[in-house]
């Protein structure tokens, strides 16, 4: 069946063309999930949110854009509206945003390390790197979708960045240690 004709059948709520859209997307949908969920759990929470609104809204899927596309939009809101009522969010002055830059050598550390020191960062830093680094979200865009201001984004994507380049370093430290 194509991919049409089961949008067509999700709209009329049929459960076998939920169950192959499911099938076609979950994966994918799953990983977006776990970026921005604290752990396994909570991805899986997330994903299954995330699945009945998709459905509940299919109606809503206007054909602009690829299904794929507004399903992750669905995806990453359902997943920050967590965090929006919890208010893990600090407000900053903006002058006080330091740049960083964090260097990432591939050949001394595994994507497994990174996605766990990323998971480790607490929320608010986590969700804004994840939408900034990985989802390209400008800061504007980030600051509407988390009710924040564009300093706020600027700051805790800043903090991200030195918490990260301080667990690789020492994370270097100690496999460099352990190798003499």
């Amino acid at each position: 069946m194509s991919l049409e004709q089961l949008i067509i059948n999700c709209k009329k709520n049929d459960a076998k063309a939920q169950s192959q859209i499911y099938k076609l997307f979950s994966g994918k949908l799953f990983s977006l999930c776990l970026k921005y969920s604290k752990n396994y759990a909570e991805a899986q929470d997330n994903l299954q949110d995330s699945f009945v609104t998709i459905f509940k809204k299919i109606d809503q899927f206007s054909h602009k854009g690829s299904l794929e596309g507004w399903m992750k939009r669905i995806t990453i809101n359902t997943a920050l509206q967590r965090y929006r009522s919890v208010g893990v969010f600090d407000i900053v002055n903006e002058d006080q945003i330091e740049d960083v830059a964090v260097e990432i050598d591939d050949d001394e550390i595994s994507l497994d390390f990174l996605l766990g020191i990323i998971q480790e960062l607490p929320d608010r830093y986590r969700l804004v790197f994840n939408l900034y680094v990985l989802d390209d979200y400008s800061h504007q865009e980030i600051a509407d979708m988390l009710g924040i201001s564009t300093g706020t984004s600027k700051s805790n994507l800043s903090r991200a960045r030195m918490i990260l380049k301080e667990k690789i370093e020492q994370y270097k430290v100690r496999t460099n240690s352990q190798s003499l």
